[in-house]
């Protein structure tokens, strides 16, 4: 058959992609998973077909950076094992659960270092969190596409860019998406629904013809008020702020399977990824309602199954023992536990009944207490089944419905509480605070288990 010139652009899901040139495949941030990240659910609504992606060959995949929604070892699984595998990570203990799970050419990215594979040249770029985000400028039949991924740009490094012009295509992420407002929306107000202007002026900047927005694609589950509240940007809202601060340019929204063949004449219609099975209606888009009326935690928790009886007694096991003795590890960003405080979490079974523990917090030190034992100065509120899942199974911040500081304190406590920050709280730093790839951890013992 005879092959096109140009460069054809596939869709996954989220960040994931898949460029073809010549013959040749890439892949970029590949998620072959609906619910991936526990429970991201697609968005449009996409099914796989495994079977067909087992027989996929790709001739690199290029991991952006460490997070699960980019660099899960179930869809890693799927592939071939001497596909190479070029990740963007400072930690080696991902390099090495990568050559676990079988993968024979396994490489390290380093920044602005091209890495050539067929006519492709990919050369990772330096995002605002250096530690742990990289961004992608991939050129190819004369094409030159910068995927932008989860990346904030700082100005050194669209300096960097702008001289890499003219830009064909970028990948932009559309979403400023509200992890930290929320766990405490009593505490935050409603984030306005449009693009920060700093990246209007980025996207000016870099001029390209056509910009996609990229990265998100997913919801929480059906009853989730994160649905109303996570995302503030829709895909009309996008296209339309960006039509009008570059109207020279195309914005071009690629859905989960559909496939475009970029080149120097335009962008053209191409045969979608046939093992990405569309589901449902597709021209769906984000509605944003600000805090969103959110539920109480009982009534979240309510959703989730009951744990069994050994999934209980780790959990509880956790809140009498092991959260105290891992708070010592722990440092705050801000100076508000540096006086003692009294913390209360709240831990709610599948019923919505919750059980309390108290804790005095003196520095270093985490002891339980008798609840009225000092005047509360911190509270967190999580469903047990969350709590189990992020002790177990890798669960991220994200998905794990935390509540902080639900409660109206006295008014000194809420005084000190404005210089608070959020990722203070206690759980958070006991669980995340320096933890890596527990989720990955997890994947791979249950992959290895298998044989």
């Amino acid at each position: 058959m005879e092959k096109r010139a140009g460069l054809t652009i596939s869709r996954i899901l989220h960040a994931g992609y898949v460029f073809e040139c010549e013959g040749s495949r890439i892949a970029f941030d590949s998620i072959f998973e609906n619910p991936f990240s526990r429970n991201c659910h697609a968005f449009p609504d996409v099914r796989f077909d495994l079977e067909a992606i087992r027989s996929q060959r790709f001739d690199a995949v290029f991991i952006s950076h460490f997070h699960d929604d980019h660099c899960s070892l179930d869809s890693l699984d799927l592939l071939e094992r001497a596909t190479p595998i070029y990740l963007y990570c400072q930690f080696e203990a991902l390099f090495d659960m990568l050559r676990q799970l079988g993968f024979t050419h396994v490489h390290a990215l380093a920044l602005d270092r091209a890495v050539e594979v067929g006519p492709f040249t990919v050369t990772p770029r330096e995002a605002m969190d250096v530690d742990v985000d990289s961004m992608f400028q991939v050129r190819a039949a004369g094409m030159n596409v910068l995927n932008v991924v989860d990346s904030w740009i700082d100005e050194h490094t669209l300096g960097t860019l702008v001289a890499q012009a003219p830009w064909d295509m970028v990948l932009w992420p559309f979403q400023t998406m509200r992890e930290l407002e929320v766990l405490a929306p009593s505490r935050h107000a409603a984030a306005p629904p449009g693009l920060p202007q700093e990246w209007l002026d980025q996207l000016r900047a870099l001029a390209p013809r056509y910009v996609v927005p990229s990265s998100c694609q997913f919801v929480q589950e059906p009853w989730s008020w994160y649905n109303r509240a996570f995302f503030p940007i829709s895909y009309a809202r996008f296209a339309q702020e960006v039509g009008a601060a570059l109207p020279a340019a195309q914005v071009v929204r690629l859905d989960p399977s559909v496939s475009r063949r970029l080149d120097a004449a335009g962008l053209h219609p191409a045969p979608p990824l046939p093992w990405v099975i569309p589901v449902g209606d597709q021209d769906v888009d984000y509605a944003y309602e600000g805090n969103a009326a959110p539920p109480s935690t009982a009534e979240i928790a309510r959703h989730f199954a009951p744990l069994t009886q050994e999934e209980q007694a780790r959990v509880t096991d956790y809140c009498l023992h092991g959260l105290a003795a891992k708070y010592g590890d722990t440092e705050a960003d801000s100076d508000y536990f540096d006086r003692p405080r009294t913390w209360r979490l709240s831990v709610f079974d599948h019923a919505g009944q919750a059980r309390d523990y108290h804790y005095r917090l003196d520095g270093e030190r985490a002891t339980l207490v008798a609840a009225g034992e000092g005047p509360l100065g911190w509270t967190t509120e999580v469903p047990a089944a969350k709590l189990y899942a992020a002790l177990a199974l890798g669960e991220s911040l994200t998905s794990m419905y935390v509540r902080i500081n639900g409660t109206v304190f006295d008014a000194v406590t809420e005084r000190a509480l404005l210089d608070a920050e959020l990722v203070d709280d206690p759980l958070v730093r006991c669980l995340f605070g320096d933890t890596f790839g527990a989720y990955q951890a997890a994947q791979l013992r249950r992959l290895l288990a298998r044989s």
